[in-house]
């Protein structure tokens, strides 16, 4: 683990720079507020870093500087806080935190929920009335202290809801598996699936100005960027919103390309699958990925291969330590990930490598025990006779006659590296899984697509090399032999 965090660290600080770091969630509209911010002062964009409670950690952490957050989920999300705050109220309730809330962007977005348009609902108490009815809520709405739990609370809701990814949620309206789901008010979707906003009756959602969420700290680290940052103070309104929104939902073009528009510049053609695919990130992805996959093989094939050792050389130790690393197989990466972050105070690489090696080690240390254990008698009664020490057998012998099975080992904890490394982009760590979830986040197969192809085939190269490398031990030891 000390190797692992000491080769991450390396990493991470031969890459640092002097640089304000701008974060943004995992959704259409903060991911083209992160290009817009980034873009103006001239900062380093870590995009699609997951929920509030993600984006929030990371920029406690220090491992970003500010984030585009809207005023009602810091109130309500953040700091708990009841009715609907002044910035000046959520200011003196952020301080304690280090952090400040400011720079007005323009544009209110709310939560609502949405019904098809022709439907009979006008208002969330109409809705509220028809527990027969189906609810497709996004899952950080129904985690949220200002959504579901509030919102059933406020109106009586009789119904369960069902969760469903926001982007996917539309769909499923339009197609009639659910009668109803949560909207941000600026969505572009909202007029091309012809959905009706419910009318909030009862006045539960607060407003939900977007504002720069960062650290106190920030603008006199970096006052040449926040002054720049301060020309965009009520320079974005609904309407210019939605537009940018609708160009990267509706028009199928890049969330640069829809923050281009802002800046009056003309967002150019939607790009295709090849373009997609082979477009000016795909080698700094394919960096991140290799960095990923290969650093944390390197730390797994360290302590695993040792702890193989140990589970076929002391009968004992055999069922904990085999025990030990299936459970951390069972962890779900997300609730792993999540874990981490807050273990060790960052997101990003650090994190990331540390789940993929510990996700990576169960094949190795499966392997190298069963390939130790299982050796024919015969050699080892051989290299007794011959004077050899335990040590010498181990190293001279026993390794040797397991290579294959350890090999086989390490070529599977490559190949599952490779498509758990995808989940490290919603941290921000990088690689082809930054694709994925922008693809996610737009409900965007072709974007999909660009990013689990080069995975997929970077998998079949991985185990393709290692099958060659197999092929070569067994040659050798033949020719040995002979």
């Amino acid at each position: 683990m000390r190797l692992l965090a000491a080769l991450a660290l390396a990493v991470v600080c031969a890459a640092a720079q002097a640089q304000l770091k701008v974060g943004s969630k995992r959704f259409t509209e903060s991911y083209i507020l992160g290009e817009i911010l980034a873009r103006t002062a001239h900062a380093e964009h870590k995009p699609g870093l997951g929920n509030t409670g993600i984006v929030f950690a990371a920029l406690k952490a220090g491992a970003i500087d500010l984030y585009p957050e809207y005023t009602g989920t810091i109130a309500r999300e953040i700091l708990r806080l009841r009715g609907s705050p002044s910035l000046e109220e959520l200011n003196r309730a952020l301080a304690p935190h280090g952090l400040a809330a400011g720079m007005p962007l323009g544009f209110n977005n709310g939560y609502a929920l949405a019904v098809r348009e022709d439907s009979a609902l006008r208002t969330l108490s109409d809705l509220a009335r028809r527990p027969d009815l189906k609810l497709g809520l996004s899952q950080e709405f129904m985690a949220r202290t200002d959504g579901w739990p509030g919102l059933k609370a406020a109106y009586g809701f009789a119904q369960q809801p069902t969760g469903l990814d926001h982007g996917l949620a539309y769909e499923a309206l339009a197609a009639g598996k659910i009668d109803a789901m949560d909207i941000y008010t600026t969505d572009a979707k909202i007029e091309r699936f012809r959905l009706r906003v419910l009318d909030d009756d009862r006045r539960y959602f607060p407003r939900y100005d977007a504002v720069l969420l960062y650290r106190l700290d920030a603008p006199a680290r970096f006052a040449k960027e926040f002054s720049s940052l301060r020309s965009l103070e009520g320079k974005i309104d609904e309407k210019t919103m939605i537009r940018m929104n609708a160009v990267a939902e509706l028009e199928g073009k890049s969330f640069a390309q829809a923050a281009a528009l802002f800046f009056g510049d003309d967002s150019g053609k939607r790009n295709s699958f090849l373009e997609l695919l082979f477009g000016a990130d795909f080698w700094r992805l394919t960096r991140e990925h290799l960095l990923l996959v290969f650093v944390s093989l390197a730390a797994s094939v360290l302590v695993g291969v040792p702890l193989g050792i140990v589970a076929a050389k002391l009968p004992r130790a055999a069922q904990p330590v085999l025990a030990a690393v299936g459970v951390i197989q069972t962890i779900p990466s997300l609730a792993l990930l999540a874990f981490l972050i807050a273990l060790v105070g960052t997101i990003g690489v650090l994190p990331a490598l540390v789940a993929l090696f510990l996700y990576a080690l169960l094949p190795i240390v499966r392997n190298t025990h069963s390939g130790i254990a299982n050796n024919a008698r015969g050699p080892l009664q051989a290299g007794k006779a011959l004077g050899l020490r335990t040590g010498q057998i181990l190293l001279q012998v026993e390794l040797p006659l397991a290579a294959p099975s350890i090999l086989a080992g390490i070529k599977t904890s490559a190949v599952i590296n490779v498509g758990t490394a995808t989940i490290a982009a919603f941290i921000g760590a990088g690689g082809y899984g930054e694709r994925i979830a922008a693809g996610l986040a737009l409900n965007d197969n072709a974007m999909l697509l660009a990013g689990a192809i080069p995975a997929a085939a970077l998998a079949l190269i991985v185990q393709s090399m290692f099958e060659v490398i197999e092929r070569r031990l067994a040659w050798t030891a033949w020719t040995t032999k002979a």
